[in-house]
């Protein structure tokens, strides 16, 4: 049996590349343009995959391409393996490469302190690479600010730079245990009204509303919650759900090691919403650059989940 298996993996991750490809593109065609094989390639590996795993992942007709719902959860995981591999490879590929001189690199706040914690292992990898990070909320202008990396939380502006997702995230609700053992641990959207909200003041200047998806594994819909407590800071928001101040909605990342440590819990995980994406942006004359490279590929790692 092991050796049976052994033989299919190679089979199946073949078929795994055109399918996320033609999923994304809803479309065969655009698939096999962009790998550079035929229709009818695209086509066969999709088919022998659906084969191995015995299930339909994409309804075709004459002028359209769509998604079954295990078509749906084969492209959410399948985008994730192969960006898990393009990590490995990029990671491999930058310790061979020798990158030295100062790159100049911004990102935002929140992103700063993990950054930061993550750097010694850069340091130790690329002895030659010196880095001069600016860290703000401010998009800085990539020719105008002469930076070659930045970091960047959210949906990206049409332009010519070469941006790389470096991960997805999620809206994490949470709360100190000693919090939930005192007010209770809500259950549904509608009791979130009883608790005391941890809330994000917005650039706008109001407080945003919390992401929740409107059904398990539906589409997002914001939900206004209620609090004393009001701050422009998303650290902040973590630090006052360790103080049991009340519960609070942050991206996954920020909290991940309190809530690996038990510090924290996260409620309402059935209700929770996919957040923006975080990309590294450079331009495309400075992509090849060993430093960008290596810096992008540290990146990567540094913000695995």
């Amino acid at each position: 049996m092991k050796a049976n298996s052994a033989r299919q993996t190679p089979g199946w991750l073949s078929g795994l590349v055109p399918f996320v490809h033609t999923a994304e593109l809803r479309s065969f065609r655009g698939a096999a343009e962009r790998l550079g094989v035929s229709v009818a390639a695209v086509s066969k590996a999709i088919a022998k995959l659906e084969h191995d795993l015995g299930v339909r992942l994409l309804t075709r007709t004459s002028r359209s391409v769509a998604l079954t719902p295990e078509g749906e959860l084969m492209l959410a995981r399948g985008r994730s393996a192969l960006a898990t591999l393009q990590d490995a490879r990029d990671l491999v590929v930058a310790t061979r490469s020798v990158a030295k001189g100062e790159l100049r690199v911004t990102i935002p706040f929140i992103l700063g302190p993990r950054v930061m914690q993550a750097l010694p292992a850069l340091a130790r990898r690329q002895p030659g690479l010196s880095v001069r990070l600016a860290v703000t909320d401010r998009w800085l202008r990539m020719a105008e600010g002469e930076i070659d990396v930045a970091v960047r939380v959210g949906e990206l502006p049409d332009s010519s730079l070469v941006a790389r997702r470096l991960r997805t995230t999620r809206w994490c609700t949470l709360a100190s245990p000693a919090y939930l053992a005192r007010e209770g641990t809500p259950s549904t959207l509608a009791e979130l009204q009883h608790h005391e909200c941890l809330r994000f003041l917005a650039p706008n200047g109001r407080a945003r509303d919390w992401t929740f998806a409107a059904t398990p594994g539906g589409g997002a819909t914001s939900v206004a919650t209620h609090g004393r407590f009001v701050v422009d800071q998303g650290d902040l928001l973590v630090d006052g759900a360790l103080a049991g101040l009340g519960i609070s909605q942050v991206l996954d990342f920020m909290a991940e090691p309190h809530l690996r440590a038990g510090r924290l819990v996260e409620v309402l995980h059935p209700h929770a919403a996919a957040g923006p994406a975080i990309h590294a942006v450079t331009t495309a004359a400075r992509r090849g650059a060993a430093s960008v490279k290596a810096f992008v590929a540290f990146l990567a790692e540094a913000l695995a989940p």
